[in-house]
C-alpha cells in the first residue's frame, strides 16, 4: 500500500519547496560555466542541502500525521493536541541539524 501526500497545503508547501531549490541549482549550475569563485559556489550548494534537508523533514512529517492519523483516527481535541506534537517535534529535528 503506498502512502501519498493527502494534505493540499503540505504538497503545495513541499513543490514550492522543491521549485526553490530546483532555481538555487539552476544557478550554480550558470555560476559553474561562468567560472564563479569555488567559495561562492559552495555556499550556494550548502544553501540548496539546507532547502533539501527541510523539505525532506517537512515530507517526513507529513507522512507521519497521516499515518498517524490514519490509524487513531482523532476527534477535533486530540487533533489539535496532535499538531501541537508535531510542531514541536518538527521544531526538535530542525535544531538537530
Amino acid at each position: 500500500m503506498k502512502t501519498v501526500l493527502k494534505d493540499e497545503t503540505a504538497r503545495t508547501d513541499v513543490l514550492n519547496r522543491l521549485r526553490r531549490a530546483e532555481g538555487q541549482l539552476r544557478g550554480i549550475q550558470r555560476m559553474v560555466e561562468e567560472g564563479e569563485d569555488c567559495l561562492k559556489i559552495g555556499q550556494q550548494f550548502s544553501a540548496v542541502r539546507k532547502a533539501l534537508d527541510s523539505t525532506y523533514l517537512r515530507m517526513t512529517m507529513c507522512f507521519l500525521e497521516q499515518e498517524l492519523e490514519g490509524r487513531m483516527h482523532p476527534d477535533a481535541a486530540q487533533k489539535d493536541d496532535m499538531d501541537g506534537v508535531f510542531k514541536n517535534l518538527e521544531t526538535m529535528l530542525t535544531r538537530i541539524r
